[in-house]
């Protein structure tokens, strides 16, 4: 398999396995799409790292075989490459990114899906598509401009440059830079803190923040106070308060 699911902790590692580089083929792209919808189902997944190895997280599409498609073939093949990777973004859990060496074109689109980035020290960032007379496809042009702002975005497109980690970090590309062999490590263990939490309302703060990036602020606010209200329904909320009641703040233990 190009892309495997593994658990532990309550976190997910989907863990891309396609060497050396890990080019994300069509193959690798559907497989992609078939963990991240397993991981949402799952319910021993309460968070979840993306990683592709000590060397690489992604060095982006599979050129070779994107050359011999024709623009009839894009056209039916480009819905579902982005279907694969909104299907990461649409994880109704915590997700980061582990980051390691290059993540290039559709390696960097992948990274985008995710809540939080961790990135090696030895990391390279970058939407070189425009290098092949081409823009980015898998969501790069969107969710690129929404984490990094309009202008820096264009930066990066239009010029195809790759960035390491300290100006990546400073661009707000990636939240956090360790040394490369700490990136696994302390990637798990910020998705694995994040499991032990209430997971209904991790899921309904993501939704909220997701969904009220595409909207104005009043329906944002109705999809806000919707889950809010909604969350005293739920068996972590009274947990939650009343350990608040009896112990204190921070103390209480969800399940």
């Amino acid at each position: 398999m190009t892309v495997n699911l593994e658990v532990s902790e309550g976190v997910g590692t989907i863990r891309l396995a396609r060497p050396p580089m890990n080019a994300l083929d069509i193959a690798t792209q559907d497989r992609l799409r078939e963990l991240a919808e397993e991981a949402t189902r799952r319910d021993d997944v309460r968070a979840v790292v993306i990683y592709g190895g000590e060397k690489v997280f992604a060095a982006g599409a599979d050129i070779k075989e994107m050359q011999v498609m024709d623009h009839a073939a894009m056209v039916v093949r480009s819905k579902a490459l982005q279907d694969s990777f909104t299907a990461v973004a649409r994880i109704p859990k915590p997700v980061v990114a582990a980051i390691t060496g290059y993540a290039l074109g559709g390696g960097c689109e992948l990274a985008l899906c995710a809540d939080f980035r961790i990135a090696g020290d030895n990391a390279k960032l970058g939407q070189p598509e425009i290098l092949l007379g081409l823009i980015p496809g898998a969501g790069g042009t969107q969710r690129l401009a929404r984490l990094v702002g309009p202008s820096k975005a264009k930066d990066l497109i239009f010029t195809g440059r790759q960035v390491r980690a300290d100006e990546a970090l400073a661009i707000g590309l990636v939240d956090r830079v360790v040394p490369a062999a700490e990136v696994y490590e302390q990637a798990h263990a910020w998705a694995a803190k994040l499991a032990q939490g209430p997971a209904m309302a991790l899921r309904a703060a993501k939704e909220c923040v997701d969904a009220g990036l595409e909207t104005d602020v009043d329906t944002g606010l109705t999809i806000e106070r919707n889950w809010f209200a909604g969350l005293f329904a739920t068996e972590d909320r009274e947990r939650g308060m009343r350990s608040f009641v009896e112990e204190g703040p921070g103390k209480a233990k969800f399940l």
